[in-house]
Formats: C-alpha cells, structure tokens, sequence
C-alpha cells in the first residue's frame, strides 16, 4: 500500500535531492530512488559485515591466510647485503 510522507529539508538534504532529480526526476521519485540507494547499500554493507564475522570466526581459513603468508614470505626476494 503506497505511503504518504511529509519532510522538512535543511539546506544540505535540499541540494542533495537536486544532485538525485539531476533535472529529470520529479521530488517523490528521486526521494523513491535515494531510499532504494541507501537501502541497497546499507544490505551491501551488512552482508560484508557478517562476511567478515564468519571469516574472523572460521580458524581453519585462519590458518590457511597464516600458511599462505609464510609461503609468501619464502618467495620474497632477499634483501641485499
């Protein structure tokens, strides 16, 4: 069911909403395309948040990033002396 929202703007909110119109959109489907924006960024970063959670969680891949990095490490050159 569509909902019906009222927003007093400051100064900042106001030219944003210009930069989102870009001349094309009226002020309700710029305000719809901004939510929807944020909205998928907010789940973008969420998902990266719990990715890391389990990452960090997981001490098997833990110790494969540890193996890794000393196989690396007997890869790099050697400094000179």
């Amino acid at each position: 069911m569509p909902r019906s929202l009222h927003v007093r703007l400051d100064d900042a909110s106001a030219a944003a909403l210009e930069v989102v119109r870009a001349g094309e959109l009226t002020d309700s489907e710029a305000v719809r395309t901004a939510l929807r924006e944020a909205a998928a960024r907010r789940r973008v970063r969420s998902a990266l948040r719990e990715e890391v959670r389990r990452l960090v969680a997981d001490e098997g891949d833990r110790e494969e990033m540890q193996t890794v990095r000393e196989q690396l490490a007997e890869l790099a050159p050697r400094p000179p002396h």
